[in-house]
């Protein structure tokens, strides 16, 4: 459990990590925004992934540009629209509209400020958002408890292959003592076999000497004149 919690954890900081450094690189606590609405097609289309940049200061933002800004009415909810127009200088006032919206609406799309500006698109990734209405829960949560699920699994099989490596170590090295027993050992040399074998020999021999000197003389004599009777 701990290298599991120790993967997490390490995880948990690359994310954070590339997320500060994405937020300081476009210079916007959120860079990346789903477009959810029709009102900016063609240009925008709903599920496109909006990439905006808060370096552009709100005293450079000129007629033409998209613009990211909270609702003026009651800041409730985050709208991506083109301005159409600087309708005050002191301070600075734009109004803005939905390329697919017949005219501006009043609290959505003006009076725009530099309170409600958060910042101008940069950059536009067609459809990649349909893969956070699919992330959407809880198959957010099934994916996180499959991810967790293969890391412990991951684990207890890198567990047991170190338990089953211990185990073969474990074999060889008695299997190896064994063998250095029987070479070793005294009782099972080769030397002493080869000395049982000679002594068995010499005995057999003196025996078979002793059983010839053993002989009565009476017997003898018979044998040696039956052998001159056969020549």
């Amino acid at each position: 459990m701990k290298s599991i919690v120790k993967d997490i954890i390490i995880v948990a900081i690359c994310v954070a990590v590339i997320w500060i450094g994405l937020q300081a690189y476009f210079g916007a606590v959120n860079p990346f925004y789903v477009v959810s609405s029709g009102s900016m097609y063609p240009q925008l289309a709903m599920y496109d992934i909006i990439v905006i940049t808060g370096h552009t200061p709100f005293e450079d933002v000129k007629v033409g540009d998209i613009i990211v800004f909270d609702r003026p009415k009651d800041h409730d909810k985050v709208i991506v629209h083109r301005v159409v127009a600087v309708i005050d200088d002191d301070p600075k006032t734009l109004r803005t509209k939905g390329d697919n919206n017949q005219a501006s609406i009043p609290g959505t799309d003006f009076p725009i400020t530099e309170q409600e500006y958060v910042g101008t698109v940069v950059h536009v990734i067609p459809q990649v958002g349909y893969i956070t209405k699919i992330l959407q829960p809880p198959i957010n949560y099934i994916i996180i408890a499959v991810i967790i699920g293969i890391m412990i699994i991951r684990q207890i099989a890198k567990k047991y292959n170190k338990k089953d490596l211990i185990i073969n170590d474990i074999d060889e090295s008695k299997s190896d003592e064994k063998i250095d027993y029987f070479l070793n050992d005294k009782e099972y040399s080769s030397e002493d076999f080869l000395t049982k074998d000679e002594k068995s020999v010499d005995e057999i021999s003196k025996e078979d000497t002793k059983s010839i000197d053993d002989i009565p003389e009476f017997f003898r004599d018979k044998e040696q004149e039956s052998e001159k009777e056969k020549e």
